[in-house]
C-alpha cells in the first residue's frame, strides 16, 4: 500500500511539472494569457530606425503669383524618404517633389485639400498618409475700373489696385499700347509704395497714338525685396482698339 500510494504521489507530482512547464513554453511563443482579468499580449518589435512619423501638422498659405516653398517634415523609418500625393489636387503652379519640397507659384485662389502620403527604405517598407488644406489668397489684385477705350486720338482708362498681403510693396504700375506690327508704346507708368491692406486704389491711363490698331497691356509687380518675393498681375483688351485720328 505504501509504494501505490507513494508512486500515485510521484505521478501527481509529474503532472504538476508537465502544467507548468507547458505554461511556460506558451508563454514564450507569444501567446496571450489573461491577468488581473486583463488579456495581455506580447509586444511588438518597433521597426528598424523608429516608427515612421509625419510632423508637418498644417501648411502656410499662399499667395497668387508668388512664390511658395515649404518642406514636408517626418522622422523613423529608413532613409531616403519618398512623398507623392495620393489624393486630391495641389494648387495649379505648385508640384510636390519626392524629397518633400512644395515649391512653384500659385495660379489661382481658393482651398485645396489633398492627401500626401511618405515612404522609407525599410523592409518591410513603412508608408503615412496626412491630409493636408493648403489655402491660396489673392495677392495683388488687378482690375479694370473703366476699360481702355478710344477718345479721339488717344486711349484712355483706369484701373484700380489692391494688395491682400501682409507686406508692403514696392508697386510697378506701366501700361503698353502693341501695335499690329508688334511696336509697344508705353502710355503709363508709375512707381510707387502700395501699403499692405490697400483696396481699390485707381490708377487713371492715357496717351496720345499714331493711328492704328492697338492691344492694351496693363502690367503691375509688387515686390517685397528683403524676402525676395515677387507678385505679378496682368490685363490684356480682348481685342485691338482702333485709333482712327492719329495726332
Amino acid at each position: 500500500m505504501k509504494v501505490k500510494r507513494l508512486l500515485r504521489l510521484v505521478a501527481v507530482h509529474l503532472c504538476f511539472l508537465l502544467a507548468v512547464s507547458g505554461l511556460g513554453l506558451s508563454q514564450t511563443r507569444g501567446e496571450s494569457r489573461r491577468v488581473g482579468g486583463q488579456e495581455q499580449r506580447p509586444a511588438t518589435s518597433t521597426p528598424e530606425g523608429g516608427q515612421l512619423i509625419i510632423e508637418t501638422s498644417s501648411l502656410p498659405s499662399g499667395y497668387t503669383r508668388g512664390t511658395y516653398t515649404f518642406t514636408l517634415r517626418a522622422h523613423g523609418g529608413i532613409p531616403r524618404l519618398h512623398w507623392k500625393v495620393e489624393e486630391g489636387e495641389l494648387p495649379p503652379g505648385l508640384k510636390l517633389e519626392d524629397d518633400g519640397r512644395l515649391r512653384g507659384a500659385p495660379e489661382k485662389p481658393g482651398a485645396y485639400r489633398f492627401t500626401v502620403s511618405v515612404t522609407d527604405n525599410a523592409k518591410p517598407q513603412q508608408a503615412v498618409e496626412r491630409e493636408f488644406v493648403l489655402n491660396v489668397l489673392r495677392a495683388l489684385v488687378l482690375e479694370w475700373k473703366m476699360p481702355p477705350h478710344v477718345a479721339g486720338s488717344r486711349i484712355e482708362g483706369s484701373v484700380q489696385v489692391a494688395n491682400e498681403t501682409p507686406e508692403d510693396f514696392d508697386f510697378t504700375f506701366y501700361v503698353l499700347a502693341v501695335s499690329e506690327n508688334g511696336r509697344a508704346t508705353a502710355i503709363a507708368y508709375q512707381r510707387f509704395p502700395l501699403k499692405k491692406g490697400t483696396m481699390d486704389f485707381e490708377i487713371p491711363f492715357g496717351d496720345t497714338l499714331p493711328s492704328g490698331a492697338y492691344v492694351v497691356h496693363a502690367d503691375a509687380v509688387g515686390e517685397v525685396a528683403e524676402k525676395n518675393q515677387i507678385y505679378r498681375a496682368r490685363l490684356q483688351t480682348p481685342g485691338p482698339l482702333q485709333v482712327a485720328v492719329g495726332p
